[in-house]
């Protein structure tokens, strides 16, 4: 094996594939610790890699924004081409991707097989059957079936010093001592089917505040502040809301900062666990935690409940989305309680 090689990822679309793209990332740097690798992600996902020490370089490709359109791909094409990549890891399905990185005389293209890119690759691997593996595993079976030895697989989520200051100062501005115990809820997500109701939300962050003293920090972006608005309405207690306030990497600094983390299945869930937050409670209806779960199962509880219904599933259009409503505010403080007595 060749081991100084220009080695480029071609990354997917979404903050928590992305994180779990981290394991094939680090294991290829393990087979190859003196090569240069590069990435490809869209910006939204930037700060998912930033300041990863297994990347040399983070390229940015924004297929519906700055590279939309024939010219804008070409440019970006003639950037690849001038970086003289000998392998492509293509974690992206997509028939764009592969013909890029043909145009970009990229030696070694190797990915997934469909029928209409197979002729751009030069290592097709025959992709799994959906929904069959995690998808760590779905991203390490690419490296490892072209002939990298995989030695562990775990997501991995890096931030600084400063995000933690900034964390802080947040914290002492809303009257958060360091002896509190603080509960952050992320209510949001990019899927409205995945989302818990928001009178769930209000009734468990009431009686968290309640019964157990504690200081609740609302987290989302500034596009969830409608949706954090309702929730503090339904409330007759007061939340701490950080919406809007905080950059990925702030986010990551505040998982690990507090006592428990709760979400839906949505990238900040996995952002904490890849900081290895002190408790996590995820909750999951339509999904299945076999094939998008936090893993490892680092002081995770995952809450979901058998409606009769097919997991995984993708209807979108669900009109009661009863998986998520069988999971009552009761079951989730519950948990809260536990680890508040016992952890």
């Amino acid at each position: 094996m060749e081991k100084n090689k220009r080695i480029l990822v071609f990354n997917v679309n979404w903050l928590g594939d992305v994180l779990f793209s981290t394991a094939a990332i680090r294991n290829i740097r393990l087979n190859y610790p003196s090569s240069y690798i590069a990435c490809i992600v869209p910006s939204r996902c930037y700060q998912v890699l930033k300041d990863n020490p297994h990347l040399d370089e983070i390229l940015i490709f924004d297929e519906k924004d700055r590279h939309k359109g024939f010219m804008p791909k070409l440019d970006f094409v003639r950037t690849l081409r001038n970086k003289h990549f000998d392998v492509a890891y293509l974690m992206h399905r997509s028939f764009s991707r592969a013909l890029i990185c043909r145009l970009a005389r990229i030696p070694e293209r190797i990915g997934y097989y469909t029928k209409k890119r197979a002729f751009l690759l030069t290592k097709g691997i025959m992709p799994p059957a959906k929904d069959s593996l995690h998808r760590i595993d779905h991203y390490l079976s690419i490296i490892e079936k072209a002939g990298l030895r995989v030695e562990d697989r775990y997501t991995e989520f890096f931030f600084r010093h400063e995000d933690e200051e900034v964390v802080e100062e947040f914290l002492k501005r809303n009257s958060a001592r360091q002896d509190d115990f603080l509960v952050a809820i992320n209510p949001a997500g990019n899927w409205l089917p995945k989302r818990w109701f928001p009178e769930y939300w209000a009734e468990l962050a009431d009686k968290l505040i309640v019964e157990l003293g504690a200081k609740v920090i609302i987290t989302g972006s500034s596009a969830d502040l409608v949706l954090v608005n309702k929730i503090q309405r339904l409330m007759r207690q007061k939340l701490i809301v950080a919406c809007g306030l905080f950059n990925l990497k702030q986010l990551g600094a505040l998982c690990k900062r507090v006592d428990v983390f709760i979400s839906a299945d949505t990238g900040p869930l996995h952002i904490a666990n890849a900081v290895v937050a002190r408790k996590i409670i995820a909750l999951f209806g339509p999904t299945d935690p076999a094939v998008t779960g936090p893993y490892p199962l680092r002081n995770t509880t995952i809450l979901r409940k058998d409606v009769g219904c097919k997991i995984p599933c993708y209807v979108v259009n669900c009109k009661d989305r009863r998986c998520m409503a069988a999971i009552k505010p009761a079951d989730v403080f519950a948990e809260v309680a536990f680890f508040k007595r016992n952890g």
